[in-house]
């Protein structure tokens, strides 16, 4: 009798079901509001100027806006062309330096009275005289002239009867009759596109080296052409014109000329392994003006370019056909 009530009790344990748990969770911490913090918007560059960007230097401005890196550091006033300045504007056009001449007109030009002097009054004399003062005006006579140089005597003047001014009797010039001759109509004559050989009006140009072409132009991985070419090979200018930079500081060009031919067009030699020209000296089409490397290339190359106002064209548009 006692194990059943004893087995009872267990099974009564037993069947017994724990006591659920809660679960506390902690309430989030209310998020702070950050107060936002405006994005000021890109400067924009003013027309005739150009702000500097990451990466830039003065060399790669100046070629791509078709100027000398020297007269864009003269009109942006800079003491050292190897010092810009992210976010620095720099002046890449000419500035306008003539005078602009305004004419005068009559509201701009203030009318004054003058007062008319009062007539002289004749002094009189210590002998009943009236005489005239030093500032009458008397006709010129030796009489007179001998008067001036004595000032106590009586001044006599000659009474003179002005003649009639009598003008020269003018003929009517006679004009022969001219016709009218027809108006000739004449046409401008067709000038050539600009983008064919030549067709800049101006300038001739010629093939900078004689290397078969490895690589054509494209407006987004090439902005010129490939020429290939052994380390030494002769570079000539294609154009005549006047050496703008000779040198080494834009990245990816190496041993780097650039050679001025007009407002418009520069040319640029790129990844030579020597210079013989320096910046400022004239040239012409023809002449050597560097010697064909591989410096900052992967293979001895003349990278050439034709840039119109500072953006590339392709060169095989301007050079004669071979």
């Amino acid at each position: 009798m006692c194990l059943l009530v004893v087995a009872v009790g267990v099974s009564g344990c037993a069947t017994k079901s724990p006591a659920p748990v809660a679960e506390r969770v902690r309430p989030p911490a209310a998020a702070v509001d950050k107060p936002e913090v405006p994005v000021a918007p890109p400067r924009v560059a003013r027309p005739g100027y150009y702000i500097v960007k990451p990466g830039d230097t003065l060399i790669r401005i100046a070629l791509d806006n078709g100027q000398n890196y020297r007269d864009i550091a003269a009109w942006s006033g800079l003491e050292n062309p190897n010092l810009i300045e992210v976010g620095q504007e720099l002046r890449v056009r000419p500035p306008e330096t003539a005078a602009v001449t305004r004419p005068v007109t009559s509201s701009s030009v203030e009318v004054r009275s003058v007062a008319t002097p009062a007539p002289a009054t004749p002094v009189a004399a210590a002998d009943g005289l009236r005489r005239e003062p030093k500032g009458g005006k008397v006709p010129y006579s030796e009489q007179a002239w001998a008067q001036a140089q004595k000032p106590e005597a009586p001044v006599v003047v000659a009474k003179v009867d002005p003649k009639p001014e009598t003008k020269p009797e003018v003929k009517p010039e006679l004009k022969p009759e001219v016709k009218a001759e027809p108006k000739v109509e004449v046409k401008p004559e067709a000038r050539p596109d600009e983008g064919k050989a030549g067709g800049n009006g101006t300038i001739e140009w010629a093939w900078p080296a004689g290397g078969k072409v490895i690589a054509g132009f494209n407006e987004t991985s090439s902005k010129g052409v490939d020429l290939a070419g052994k380390p030494g090979d002769p570079v000539f200018a294609a154009a005549s014109g006047r050496v703008v930079y000779a040198g080494t500081g834009l990245r990816g060009y190496g041993k780097l000329v650039i050679v001025k031919h007009d407002n418009s067009y520069l040319s640029a030699y790129a990844h030579n392994q020597n210079l013989l020209v320096k910046e400022g000296q004239a040239v012409n089409r023809g002449q050597k003006i560097a010697e064909l490397g591989d410096t900052d290339s992967d293979r001895p190359k003349l990278h050439f370019e034709i840039r119109r106002q500072g953006k590339p064209v392709d060169p095989g548009k301007y050079l004669p056909p071979r």
